[in-house]
């Protein structure tokens, strides 16, 4: 409720009348005319409330009289009274009714009331409220007030004296608050400066409004008071203090500082009167030591008195913060010598107020910046600013050196050293102070055995003083240890952080102006007003020095976790505001000082100590004291977190890292991290530090560069508490974030971080060489980091990127190389994948950019870093292959960089990568990159660590050879726009295009290209990679040859594949023949294939096969090509010479080629579009191999004989070529040159040795002959027409020769047949389809032709021969094949029988077609071929086998058959008249043979045998004797005696009792007898000579059997009992048969024919039979009964006798 309102008015009335009636209540009886008054003072007022409607201003107006009644009552001095009247003053005072009058009348009574000492705490309320209510209180009533309350602040009364104080205090504010509101009052009116007059020591105050004047008059006084001079104003002040006075002056200052700068006459007190007072009540400190012996001054020093001085701080404080724009040379007074107080020699507790003090200066930045623009700008002029922060660290090092008493103690020590950490030690400063050395958790600063506790002395930023705030005390206080150091520190940090904040946000300012004024004007440059940062750069210049040395020294004596991280946050604002403003050495020096921070105490680490000892020789001296950086001292008694070893050259002992250690490292990661766009070449000092940090820690690097924990390779390990284990994780993520923010740093701040990181790394280089120390990986590892997270703008650092980190990539120690390696390659993998901006693809030349160091890396022989590199090559082109383009030929050039030094596994990497290439890219890289892929796909070939590479490498260049076929127009169509380019270029040049195979078109030269390599990989030192690469080459060349064009045809023969033919065939006869042992490990090699020679064989074959095929299957083409004579005389030779190789395989292979290109189809046309596809699916469109029953190509069905196959090929498939052509098939040069070729290897291989067969020769293999004798046939078919006697000849030679040649027993169980089998080998059956062939030929060529019959014959007969006797080659020994042992080197005979006797049957079946031929009579051919049979016919059971002589008779039988007719039909000719004898010869031999037949021959063969006899005797029988008129008498006698001997023919002694009635050959007796008989008897005898011959026979016969049968009867009887001899017996049972064999042919005869002798002679035989009757042998008892049986005939009644029994 306000006090106007009329409630309020209604209550006052009420109120006061209340009071007045009180009022004269309490006075009725003692005082009456107060009584009075006070009922008056009621009717009064009712009066003005009835009269008046605002009653307040009524009142007032009449206060006077209203106060009146009061005041008396007050007069009258009864306490009761006083109070009741004091309160209704008050009332009234509070509602305002009081006028100028009434007021001074108030004062007036309360003056006599407070000098009769009544009620004074009343008093003072009723002045205050006095005052404060209204404004009607001036002049001298008013300094009557004020004296008033002054003159109750020294009463006795304690109460009474507070009250005073507090009320004055009130009272002066009030002045000075009617000041403020008047001014405010007149603001708006402007004011006529008033002349200023003389500077008298009172100024005018008539210039002053009222209110201005009593304040003025008011502050003049209290000056006047505190200097101990009388008042002006205050009239009436009986005494006054001046600590009082001072608190006064400090309030009016504080809290009105407009007034003094607003109203020129305060400003003028303040200078005049203030200051003067100021400086001249600060005398006794400024002038007192503390210690100095009194006789140092001859006048007694007043010593400082706390409250005063405590308070003139308080004052200058004030004055400072609020006037320093008026007052700048006193401020610089003030400033020089609250630096003073600072000092040692001062008493403590004043050292405290005035650390207090500056504290207070130090939380205002503003203020500092006007002192260093004020002073320390100024010339001439003290350098305030730098003072008072050199003050504060001479102070805080001060307190660290406890003096000793007497002593002045020297600040500072000696210069410490070079800055190598030499301690500086403190002089005369050996006593601890009584500190304890025991660790306390209580955050403390200690630093050589002094212990300074840190107590919280106020919020950051806000200067709470302790001490000056001590009005009370009157003695100086003790003030706790630490106090001093703990407001000194906080001064420190609030000085730090207010002088950066204000710059850094002036600073931003500046760049929001800049940025809208470069927004505004793009093509203008901004300037910047350059005053504020000159002001800036001078601040920091001038207190660099004094922070650096007290917060490094405090850094180091730091034992709280929180006082430390303030420490470092002030160093890093500092270093980061310093690297803003560019001022290098600060930045560095504080850089620095974190860094030292960071590592272990005493850490030898060069880029440090260099800069601290550029620092500590910047002693800097504060008013002639010599300040030093003082150097850390060693035994800070510290949490050690972690041990580990030193980073150095030399292994040292461990080193201990501290938990401050690491706080530290944590700023300086901060630093690097927030600030280091303004780093500069400090990274270098950063780096450095952390890097070694990082390697103590153990912290080694991992994917991408990021570090993680690792233990420690050498020395004992690395030891980190748990603590530190939490922690090292952070610190590794924050290192990379470091990392991770250089791209936000401007390109020129990238560079330095590079630059500081190169130059690091070059250092760790140093460091790692000659020893195997694990080296500092750190610059690698980040400046891979740095790289990755600046891919954006990679360009610009690339260059100087991997330059370096080649360079890393050469080194020895591995570690180092290999972490090398591993940060390039991740940088271009890295690279490569980036989405630039324009993409890679559209920008080649970042692409050869981030290549390039790939390629580089290729130079390097390390191998783990080439595997790195190929690993990276892998990666690149599993993610990024496809989008290459330009920058293949480098990728490749790498993939390809291999030597065979390199070892196998990196040769497995690289090759993976041409894998990749080959079943990935080919598609997508320019054309003319392939042929650098055949070229390295090549190289990997011909490497020799790792075969199955070499292998798989040569699979790939087939795969390549398919990509060129199946997408040969493109590459065709890129390749010719290339080569136009080239081409335009190099007329340009005026040079000649210059490319392999040049004149050949380009797509061709890439498979020319292709061939080549292929044909260097079919000679390599290797067996199987010639082998594959062979048949890689002529599996390509076959498939895909159709692309190439005709002339390039020229370069694949000649320059291809004859030179490979050159090189093979060179390689194989020079070959070694040393046996390899084992092929390495535990392979075993065959021995077919266990000698370099033998694998060179295989390769000779395989080329030589793959020629022939070509020229086979391309023929067509070929032949148009203008030298195919030559070729083919060249593919010949090689045919040649590899036949006649001394090795098996080659000369088989080298006939099986010369097969393949003698059997040559018909070329198919180009419009023949069949053959093309059967060539292009790799199917030669050749006939089937005449070795194989069928092979590739055309499916011909098998026929029985290789003959039938033969013809019915030459007729089918060698049709006319097309008319109009020329065909090349029937050049008979190309085949009579394969002739020669034919005739000369055949010559040259079946030529028995000469010499003697000591060493061992080289004999052909029976497969080797076979496969020659069988390319005649064939061969013959193109040659037949000039076919001459003379070649005739040429081949039989050829055949025989090869016929003889024996086998090597170790072949013979895979050749020949058994003994016992007859069959033929496949050579013999094809010498003799040889001449089946030929025979053939002759039979249906012309007349000419067919006198080459006989000499086939002869040729035939040769080997019939054989049977008997086996051909002799050269003077070999050769063994039967039952008596060789196989495993020994031995050579067996063949066995030649079934040869032999299929020759024989060939020659029986020819001469039954050819025994009419002119030729053939003539030539006696009949005559040989008995001849020839005699041979086995004689032998007869010593022939080698049964069988021949049993086909040699039944030959016989056949060609007499057909022959005997001939003969006798040229009887007159004389031709056949030497064939008689022969005849006769052979029948003799054959017949009675010389051999006995073996002795386990059975019974069953014998008789078979018998009969073979008995058909020959047949055929005397038949064909000859009744033709005896045409054939010459001797030979007809010669026969009837072979009869005659065979008709008694005995048996042999050799018959077992039992057989032998059957092995008396009695059937061929009997045959014999009987045609004996039969031609003596049966026919009229034409000459009286035969006749003869037949009865002598008979007669002989008969005698011969008398003689026998009496001799037997003569034995038997002399015998007894006795048996006779087994033969005896034998004999006289065949001449019993015989005797009735005669007995059966003269029955069957004509009477007549039969000589009457004979009758008597065969009845004479007939008692000499019956005188054997007696014989005991049942045998002859038997044969008896045959023979006598007969005899019945004779039996018959006597007829007359005629005569004498003679006709």
């Amino acid at each position: 409720m306000s006090t106007s309102s009329p409630e309020a008015v209604k209550k006052l009335l009420e109120n006061m009348q209340t009071d007045l009636r009180s009022l004269s209540m309490e006075c009725k009886k003692k005082f009456p005319p107060v009584k009075e008054a006070a009922e008056s003072g009621i009717v009064k007022i009712k009066t003005i409330a009835a009269r008046n409607t605002d009653i307040l201003a009524a009142l007032k107006e009449n206060s006077s009289e209203v106060v009146q009644p009061f005041l008396m009552g007050c007069g009258t001095k009864e306490p009761k009274i006083t109070q009741l009247c004091l309160a209704a003053i008050q009332r009234l005072m509070s509602h305002e009714v009081v006028s100028e009058a009434a007021a001074g009348n108030i004062i007036n009574m309360l003056w006599q009331l407070m000098e009769n000492g009544l009620e004074e705490l009343k008093l003072l309320q009723t002045v205050l409220v006095l005052l404060t209510t209204n404004t009607v209180v001036h002049d001298e009533v008013l300094s009557k007030a004020i004296v008033l309350c002054f003159r109750l602040h020294f009463t006795k009364d304690n109460i009474t004296n507070n009250t005073a104080a507090a009320t004055v205090r009130q009272v002066v504010t009030v002045v000075f608050e009617r000041m403020v509101a008047e001014d405010e009052r007149f603001k708006g009116i402007v004011e006529q400066p008033p002349p200023v007059q003389g500077n008298t020591n009172r100024r005018s105050v008539s210039t002053l409004r009222p209110s201005a004047k009593d304040a003025y008059m008011l502050f003049q006084d209290l000056c006047q008071l505190v200097n101990a001079d009388a008042p002006y104003w205050l009239v009436g002040m009986t005494e006054m203090t001046r600590t009082f006075g001072l608190e006064l002056l400090e309030s009016v200052l504080n809290d009105f500082p407009g007034v003094f700068l607003q109203h020129q006459e305060f400003s003028f007190l303040l200078k005049e009167r203030v200051c003067p007072l100021v400086i001249k009540l600060f005398s006794p400190n400024i002038k007192f030591r503390q210690g100095s012996s009194s006789a140092a001054s001859p006048a007694p020093v007043e010593k400082p008195y706390f409250p005063i001085c405590m308070r003139l701080l308080r004052v200058v404080s004030v004055l400072i913060k609020h006037f320093y724009s008026l007052l700048v040379t006193e401020c610089e007074i003030f400033l020089s010598l609250l630096v003073k107080f600072l000092d040692g020699e001062k008493p403590q507790w004043l050292r405290a107020v005035a650390v207090e003090s500056v504290h207070r200066l130090c939380v205002q930045p503003h203020l500092l910046r006007s002192f260093c623009q004020s002073y320390d700008m100024k010339q001439h002029s003290t350098k305030v600013f730098r003072d008072i922060v050199n003050a504060l660290g001479s102070f805080i090092q001060s307190l660290f050196i406890v003096p000793n008493a007497g002593n002045i103690a020297a600040v500072s020590a000696p210069a410490g050293g070079s800055g190598s950490g030499a301690q500086g030690t403190a002089q005369g400063g050996p006593g601890t102070g009584g500190v304890s050395g025991n660790l306390t958790t209580q955050a403390a600063f200690e630093y050589r055995g002094t212990w300074i506790p840190l107590m919280t002395v106020s919020v950051q930023g806000s200067a709470k003083a302790t001490y000056l705030e001590m009005l009370d005390k009157v003695e100086p206080p003790s003030i706790p240890e630490g106090y001093a150091m703990s407001v000194a520190f906080s001064a420190l940090l609030d000085l730090v952080r207010g002088i950066t904040s204000m710059i850094e946000r002036e600073l931003a300012a500046e760049e929001e102006v800049a940025a809208e004024f470069r927004e505004a004007h793009p093509d203008q440059e901004w300037q910047p007003l350059p005053g504020a940062h000159l002001v800036w750069e001078e601040m920091v210049s001038a207190c660099w020095c004094g922070l650096l040395a007290a917060l490094s020294l405090l850094l180091d004596a730091s034992t709280d976790e929180t006082a430390t991280e303030n420490i470092l946050k002030a160093e890093l604002t500092m270093a980061s505001l310093c690297g803003r403003l560019g001022l290098v050495t600060p930045r560095d020096a504080f850089i620095t000082a974190i860094c030292k921070a960071s590592l272990p105490p005493h850490y030898a680490l060069t880029v440090l100590s260099s800069n601290a000892a550029n620092l500590s020789s910047k002693a800097y001296s504060i008013q002639g004291q010599s300040v030093q950086i003082i150097s850390p001292s060693s035994e800070s008694h510290q949490q050690v977190v972690a041990v580990g070893q030193p980073l150095t050259a030399q292994p040292q002992g461990t080193v201990v890292l501290t938990a401050k250690n690491i706080q530290c490292m944590r700023t300086l990661l901060n630093l690097a991290h927030c600030h280091g766009a303004v780093l500069g070449t400090s990274w270098q000092l950063v780096l450095a530090t952390l890097q070694h940090l990082v390697w103590i820690l153990g912290l080694k690097p991992g994917v991408g560069g990021a570090l993680k924990p690792g233990r420690a390779v050498e020395g004992p390990s690395t030891v980190l508490t748990t603590a530190v284990m939490t922690d090292l994780p952070v610190i590794s993520n924050i290192l990379s974030r470091l990392f991770e923010s250089s791209q936000y740093l401007d390109d020129v701040s990238l560079h330095h971080l590079i630059n500081a990181l190169c130059s690091l790394s070059l250092e760790a280089m140093e460091m790692a060489y000659g020893n195997n120390k694990e080296p500092s990986l750190f610059a690698v590892a980040k400046l891979l980091e740095t790289g990755l997270v600046n891919m954006d703008r990679i360009e610009i650092l690339w260059r100087p990127l991997t330059g370096h980190l080649l360079e890393v990539c050469q080194h020895p120690n591995s570690r180092m190389r290999e972490w090398g390696a591993e940060a390039l390659t991740a940088l271009i993998k890295a690279g490569l994948a980036y989405k630039h901006d324009p993409p890679l693809a559209q920008n080649q030349r970042l692409q050869l950019l981030l290549l390039n160091p790939l390629k580089e890396l290729s130079n390097v022989l390390h191998a783990d870093i080439r595997q790195k590199q190929l690993e990276s090559v892998l990666q690149i082109l599993q993610s990024q292959g496809d989008s290459l383009g330009p920058g293949w030929p480098l990728v490749l050039g790498v993939i390809g960089a291999i030597r065979n030094d390199q070892g196998e596994s990196l040769i497995r990497t690289a090759f993976q990568c041409l894998q990749l290439v080959v079943t990935d890219f080919l598609p997508t890289m320019p054309c003319t990159c392939l042929q650098i892929v055949v070229d390295v796909a090549g190289s990997f070939g011909l490497q020799n660590q790792e075969l199955n590479i070499s292998l798989t490498s040569i699979g790939l260049l087939w795969n390549i050879s398919d990509y060129f076929f199946q997408r040969g127009e493109a590459i065709t169509q890129e390749l010719e726009r290339e080569e136009e380019a080239l081409q335009k270029q190099a007329q340009e040049k005026g040079e000649t295009l210059n490319r392999p195979f040049h004149p050949a078109p380009p797509f061709d030269c890439l498979w020319l290209c292709l061939y080549a390599k292929l044909g260097e990989l079919c000679v390599d030192p290797r067996p199987a990679v010639r082998k594959s690469a062979g048949q890689t080459l002529f599996s390509t060349i076959a498939a895909h040859g159709t692309l190439l064009q005709q002339p390039t045809w020229h370069i694949v023969v000649w320059k291809v594949l004859f030179h490979l033919l050159d090189c093979v065939r060179t390689s194989s006869t020079t070959a070694d023949k040393e046996k390899i042992e084992s092929g390495g490990g535990n392979i075993l090699i065959h021995h077919s294939r266990d000698t370099a020679e033998k694998q060179w064989a295989e390769t000779w074959v395989l080329t030589l096969a793959g020629v022939a095929r070509i020229f086979n299957t391309r023929r067509y083409l070929l032949q148009q090509l203008g030298d195919f004579f030559e070729a083919w005389e060249v593919l010949l030779n090689h045919i040649q010479s590899a036949a006649l190789s001394k090795n098996n395989e080659v000369s088989l292979a080298a006939l099986k080629s010369f097969q393949e290109i003698l059997q040559i189809v018909t070329p198919v046309k180009d419009s023949d579009k069949a053959g093309d596809a059967l060539a292009a699916m790799g199917v030669p469109p050749v006939l089937i191999d005449p070795l194989s029953a069928s092979g590739p190509g055309r499916p011909l069905v098998r026929s029985d004989s290789l003959v039938e196959r033969l013809t019915r090929y030459n007729g089918a498939e060698l049709q006319a070529p097309p008319p109009g052509e020329e065909s090349a098939l029937e050049d008979s040069a190309l085949w009579w040159s394969a002739w020669n070729t034919w005739y000369r290897t055949g010559t040259d291989s079946t030529r028995p040795p000469s010499g003697p067969t000591e060493k061992l020769s080289f004999i052909p293999s029976q497969p080797f002959l076979t496969a020659l004798i069988q390319i005649f046939p064939a061969l013959y078919q193109h040659i037949k027409a000039n076919f001459s006697m003379e070649d005739l000849k040429k081949l039989g030679v050829i055949l025989h020769g090869a016929v003889s040649v024996p086998i090597s027993s170790d072949a013979s169980p895979f050749i020949l047949p058994s003994y016992t089998e007859a069959v033929l080998t496949s050579l013999q059956e094809a010498v003799l389809t040889s001449l089946d062939v030929l025979q053939k030929a002759i039979c249906v060529g012309p007349e000419n032709l067919q006198v080459m019959y006989p000499a086939i014959f002869e040729q035939l007969l040769l080997f019939v021969e054989f049977s008997c006797k086996p051909p002799q080659y050269g003077r070999m020994e050769t063994k039967h094949v039952a008596n060789a042992k196989y495993n020994q080197a031995e050579w067996v005979a063949l066995n030649y029988v079934p040869f032999a006797e299929r020759s024989l049957e060939v020659v029986v079946d020819l001469y039954h077609k050819t025994a009419c031929h002119k030729a053939v009579i003539n030539e006696k051919v009949l005559q040989n071929i008995i001849k020839t049979l005699r041979m086995p016919l004689g032998l007869k059971y010593a022939c080698p086998s049964e069988s021949t002589w049993k086909l040699a008779v039944s030959s016989l039988l056949k060609v007499l058959s057909i022959g005997l007719p001939v003969a006798r039909q040229h009887a007159s000719s004389g031709k056949f008249d030497t064939m008689w004898p022969e005849l006769a010869n052979a029948f003799e031999d054959f017949l009675f043979t010389k051999s006995t037949p073996p002795d386990n021959l059975s019974i069953q063969e014998f008789q078979k045998n018998e009969a073979i006899d008995v058909e020959v005797v047949q055929l005397i029988s038949t064909e000859i004797l009744p033709f005896a008129n045409f054939i010459p008498k001797d030979f007809v006698g010669q026969i009837m005696a072979m009869l005659n001997k065979g008709s008694i023919h005995s048996q042999s002694p050799s018959f077992t009792e039992a057989e032998i009635d059957v092995r008396m050959r009695e059937e061929f007796s009997k045959v014999c007898f009987e045609t004996l008989l039969q031609f003596s008897f049966s026919n009229k005898v034409t000459t009286p000579q035969e006749g003869y011959i037949s009865r002598m026979a008979l007669s002989v016969l008969l005698k011969r059997s008398q003689d026998v049968l009496r001799r037997y009867v003569e034995d038997e009887r002399l015998s007894g009992r006795c048996p006779l001899p087994r033969q005896q017996v034998t004999e006289i049972i065949f001449v019993l048969k015989a005797i009735s064999t005669l007995m059966d042919s003269l029955k069957k005869t004509q009477p007549e024919n039969v000589d009457g002798n004979t009758w008597a002679q065969v009845i004479a035989l007939y008692p000499t039979l019956v005188e054997c009757i007696t014989c005991s042998s049942s045998e002859v008892s038997s044969a008896l009964k045959e023979a006598l049986g007969p005899f019945k005939d004779f039996m018959q009644p006597p007829v007359s006798r005629v005569q004498n029994g003679e006709s």
